[in-house]
């Protein structure tokens, strides 16, 4: 549980510093120059996600996994699948300039939402617990404050982008679901 706490606490730790604390971040960004600091917090959060990706595998196939905080209801699984789905073509749609990206207005946070929740939804681990609730409350609190703070797209839509961000969506959500979810994770789907 080690590996996965402290990899939360990185991971969530960089990306609440630069969401509830503006002023200090771009003030950091000012000392450093904006290209340090990106590779800052992208070392970080590399760091944290490693060590989330290794503890949660260790406590997936360890005694840890047979330790429930709740049993998830029947078909919830199915239900997980579809919200991953959706999540990954969101997330996809963060990247382009299409009209999922305006209708959604924070499509990276929504997506990770969906993500988290439908895992939580699937889940009652305790470690998955940890994991899904923590980027569940990180998504939210940045869809509130990025709402709160007036950050919307504001492009041009074209629908181009929404069909390249629905097929990189579905072959991403493929390759987590067939590769690094078996593979990497020793966590099997189906």
């Amino acid at each position: 549980m080690f590996y996965l706490l402290l990899g939360l606490v990185f991971f969530v730790g960089i990306h609440l510093f630069s969401m509830v604390m503006p002023v200090q971040r771009d003030g950091l960004k000012l000392r450093v120059g904006e290209g340090p600091f990106k590779g800052i917090f992208l070392l970080i959060s590399l760091m944290g996600l490693g060590l989330i990706v290794a503890g949660y595998r260790n406590l997936s196939s360890g005694p840890a996994a047979g330790d429930l905080l709740y049993e998830p209801a029947a078909g919830m699984r199915h239900v997980a699948m579809l919200l991953v789905l959706l999540a990954f073509i969101s997330v996809s749609a963060s990247h382009g300039k299409g009209y999922l990206k305006l209708w959604l207005r924070q499509p990276m946070s929504i997506g990770f939402a969906l993500w988290a929740f439908g895992h939580l939804l699937a889940n009652g681990e305790r470690h998955g617990v940890y994991l899904f609730g923590s980027i569940l409350v990180l998504a939210l609190l940045d869809i509130i404050l990025s709402t709160v703070r007036g950050k919307v797209p504001g492009h041009e839509p074209r629908v181009r982008s929404d069909i390249v961000a629905v097929v990189a969506g579905t072959v991403l959500y493929a390759i987590f679901l067939f590769g690094f979810h078996p593979y990497v994770l020793h966590v099997p789907i189906i």
